[in-house]
């Protein structure tokens, strides 16, 4: 009897956890240690957008990058001024314990001048990049 509860117990507290996780999994939102943060064009090896920029930390054997790649690439597409630069994160491991990156994806908005306003870890929605870049815009 004492296994078959621990047993319950552990199937419990692991389907709450996987909730928990599918929940925050890819959400933007503001971190505040990423508060006044800026990323200028030469820490990040690519021009800033003239209206916002939107940063994307990939590996490369990411499935969920290869979406979100193509998520920010149509809302850089589709929003006049708006970058979409992708960094691979094994080679830029700096950059990565810089800004406290601890999976991929790992998506920032940034303003024109390369504050990070919003940031995402995991596959970001696409309604939930274009109400970000409506913060940094």
């Amino acid at each position: 009897m004492t296994g078959f509860l621990v047993c319950v117990a552990v199937l419990a507290a692991a389907s709450f956890y996987g909730v928990l996780h599918r929940r925050r999994n890819g959400r933007v939102r503001v971190r505040g240690r990423d508060e006044g943060k800026r990323l200028g064009a030469d820490r990040l090896g690519g021009q800033l957008g003239k209206r916002a920029t939107l940063v994307q930390f990939s590996s490369a054997f990411c499935a969920p990058c290869r979406a979100t790649r193509r998520i920010l690439g149509e809302v850089a597409d589709m929003v006049p001024g708006v970058t979409h630069i992708e960094i691979d994160a094994e080679a830029r491991l700096d950059l990565v314990r810089d800004l406290a990156v601890l999976k991929t994806p790992t998506v920032f908005v940034l303003d024109a001048d390369g504050h990070v306003v919003r940031r995402a870890a995991g596959q970001p929605r696409k309604a939930d990049v274009i109400a970000a870049l409506g913060e940094a815009v």
